[in-house]
């Protein structure tokens, strides 16, 4: 019966990160620098309001878009920490993590013969769910340009099938994002075309030197923007689930057709845990940043130390520098990395063949292993 599943689904892949993880699980002596999740708990104070859900007996469905008092805290806090303006009751959806909101995104918005540009080296998650809506990647080089898909890099790529740009940043797995300015250069560039901007920003509250900034506050494309978010990472609460997509109007009630058929609501449980982080949690974040950029700025010294080509990160909590590989593949020296000096860290070929000939190191574990990490790295080199 295996001939007879979606074409589609037999061409796509199971995740190089989770591939790579999976590989070297289990091995002895291993220090691994492969996964991007928070090492720091869920704050007690929202643990306790999704206990306090459970013991009240709220855990029954809720509104498709989640329940309002859920979406009126989004509104609140996205407007607060980034100037954005999204009506609660027609704008917002409260979704099963990030994840589920680009899903739903790509498949409201996309049709066969659509392309869709994504800057590489990227995430590997939208690839598959482009191709799974009958559309086509089309990774545009920003290896040269300090990593970021600037208005020039892109304009290279536009076609008259262009679709949808995916701006991904702070970027996984590279850590930059894009400046104030280098975003209105892309606004003037999408401006009046009939191509959607899907803002990836799951990682806006781990930024450093500035605050984030949004394509969705620049009035001359809200309307072909949206916008993702989430609680995993500002919160530290990957398993929770909770994410949400900000979209104008007419928009976000087509994304909420798909949304409905797909999964209802998010969990009910999740989404009270959710409502106090984005009230009474609203400076959460604040000690985990601090944490990351104290890691940050020491694996990057440790990386220039050593003669490795990388680039400083803004935000998020990956560095992305570049190996001396030669003929080799990115995945064979992470094969040969744990074989010799026992690191794992994620190929780079895994975030898209510009990913080639380099590395992703998370820094979302504690100084000791970074300590390590950098340690076995330096030997091995």
């Amino acid at each position: 019966m295996e001939s007879f599943i979606n074409t589609n689904v037999k061409n796509i892949e199971i995740s190089g990160i989770r591939k790579f993880f999976n590989l070297v699980s289990g091995e002895s002596d291993i220090v691994s620098l492969t996964i991007g999740q928070p090492d720091f708990y869920t704050p007690d104070h929202v643990k306790e309001a999704g206990k306090t859900a459970i013991d009240q007996n709220r855990t029954t469905y809720t509104h498709n878009a989640g329940m309002l008092p859920l979406r009126e805290a989004i509104s609140s806090f996205v407007s607060e920490k980034y100037g954005l303006q999204y009506d609660p009751k027609h704008e917002i959806i409260a979704t099963v993590g990030a994840s589920q909101a680009i899903d739903i995104t790509f498949r409201t918005i996309l049709s066969p013969g659509d392309e869709v540009i994504l800057p590489g080296p990227v995430y590997p998650g939208y690839e598959p769910l482009i191709r799974l809506a009958g559309a086509t990647p089309v990774f545009a080089d920003t290896r040269n340009h300090d990593f970021k898909a600037t208005a020039d890099v892109l304009e290279s790529y536009i076609t008259d099938r262009t679709k949808c740009i995916v701006l991904p940043y702070p970027s996984n797995p590279t850590g930059v994002t894009l400046t104030k300015e280098e975003l209105q250069e892309i606004a003037e560039l999408i401006q009046g075309k009939s191509i959607f901007l899907l803002a990836d920003e799951i990682y806006a509250e781990l930024t450093y030197e500035k605050p984030h900034v949004s394509i969705g506050s620049f009035p001359a494309v809200r309307e072909q923007t949206i916008i993702i978010q989430g609680l995993s990472k500002s919160h530290s609460m990957t398993g929770w689930r909770i994410g949400y997509v900000l979209a104008s109007e007419n928009i976000a009630k087509h994304l909420l057709k798909v949304h409905q058929y797909n999964v209802s609501c998010p969990s009910s449980i999740s989404q009270y845990a959710a409502l106090e982080a984005l009230t009474e949690g609203k400076s959460d974040a604040t000690f985990m940043r601090e944490e990351y950029k104290r890691r940050r700025d020491f694996v990057y010294q440790e990386l220039v130390d050593m003669g490795l080509e990388t680039v400083m990160p803004d935000g998020a909590f990956y560095l992305f520098p570049k190996f001396p590989v030669g003929d080799s593949s990115s995945f064979d020296l992470g094969l040969d990395l744990v074989k010799k000096a026992g690191l794992a860290l994620v190929p780079g070929d895994a975030f898209s063949p510009l990913g080639q000939g380099y590395m992703r190191i998370s820094y979302a574990y504690d100084m000791e292993t970074l300590k390590e990490g950098m340690k076995r790295l330096r030997k091995y080199l």
